[in-house]
């Protein structure tokens, strides 16, 4: 069933709607688990498209197999997505900046707070993100400290290659994942591939996740895919290789590469004179979990990221 979940009016008679797709038995007993899926917090981040998609045809496909709620919300940033942008447009606020928002607010903060309240109380709440235009990210679950116990079991269904544990101290106050942690709605954050592209490979591995993380909650009666075995990294383990110069970065490895220290990552090169500027090296041993994808760059830019030997 189609949910409005958040209606106000904008300029020249135009409308801000963001909705929902609630999908649940016929019958409800009450005690159903009740699983949340959300997308488009950026409006450049496409993959989560493609997933609430592909996860809305499954149920359809099997519906007798559906034993609890599952409310997939596919663009939480609408206005953002319909003009290409990151952000909310003419404001250039991050809407994931803004959680739990507020009702006397402007309008991402009030959307924000009508979005807080529908999800809150859920029992899980899974954000699909993309990474930005820069950098090309393996799938991976991110997710805080400061509730590892109660995440992990979670994470580790969802069929990704790398979980990637933060300190709170570092995660956004205002993101809609730590927003619904505070509240004791479990949420985490899953982030794949690129801004502005759709990975179907990447999609369809975190699809199986979320059908596997359905059978995990006893809300899917269907056997799923058995996720594969994420490794386990913290801030400690994850090293990054930064630029020290500006130019055009000619990468010269792979995601899921396996590096030593001193490996050649890429090149940044200079095409007025046709010089190398920098010849980028490995500082760690380990695998490339991110990459530049962006290939202007400036010194200081994040050309790569090395999950190091020293995680799980």
């Amino acid at each position: 069933m189609i949910e409005t979940v958040v209606s106000v009016d904008l300029m020249i008679e135009e409308k801000l709607k963001i909705k929902k797709n609630r999908l649940a038995p016929d019958i409800l007993s009450g005690d159903e688990k009740r699983l949340c899926i959300v997308s488009g917090l950026y409006g450049d981040e496409l993959q989560g498209q493609y997933i609430c998609y592909e996860i809305i045809r499954k149920i359809k496909e099997d519906f007798d197999k559906l034993k609890g709620i599952v409310d997939v919300y596919p663009s939480l940033n609408p206005l953002g997505l319909d003009s290409r942008t990151r952000y909310i447009p003419d404001s250039d606020m991050d809407m994931n900046q803004l959680f739990p928002g507020s009702k006397t607010g402007a309008v991402g903060e009030y959307a924000a707070s009508c979005i807080f309240d529908d999800i809150k109380g859920a029992d899980v709440c899974i954000d699909l993100h993309s990474s930005n235009i820069f950098l090309h990210e393996v799938p991976q679950v991110r997710l805080n400290d400061d509730n590892v116990d109660a995440l992990l079991p979670i994470a580790k269904c969802l069929n990704t290659d790398m979980i990637w544990i933060h300190p709170s101290t570092s995660v956004l106050n205002g993101s809609l994942a730590y927003a619904l942690n505070k509240t004791g709605t479990l949420s985490l954050v899953i982030e794949s591939g690129t801004a502005f592209r759709i990975n179907k490979k990447y999609c369809n591995k975190i699809v199986d996740g979320l059908l596997a993380l359905m059978n995990f909650m006893g809300i899917w009666d269907k056997e799923s895919p058995k996720p594969h075995v994420p490794s386990i990294t913290n801030d400690k383990d994850m090293v990054y290789i930064n630029s020290e110069s500006s130019g055009i970065f000619i990468p010269g490895v792979n995601l899921y590469d396996k590096v030593n220290i001193g490996d050649e990552i890429g090149m940044i090169v200079d095409v007025i004179t046709g010089s190398v500027e920098e010849v980028v090296k490995a500082s760690a041993n380990g695998m490339i979990c991110s990459i530049r994808d962006y290939p202007v760059i400036e010194e200081g830019s994040l050309i790569a990221r090395i999950v190091g030997d020293g995680n799980e």
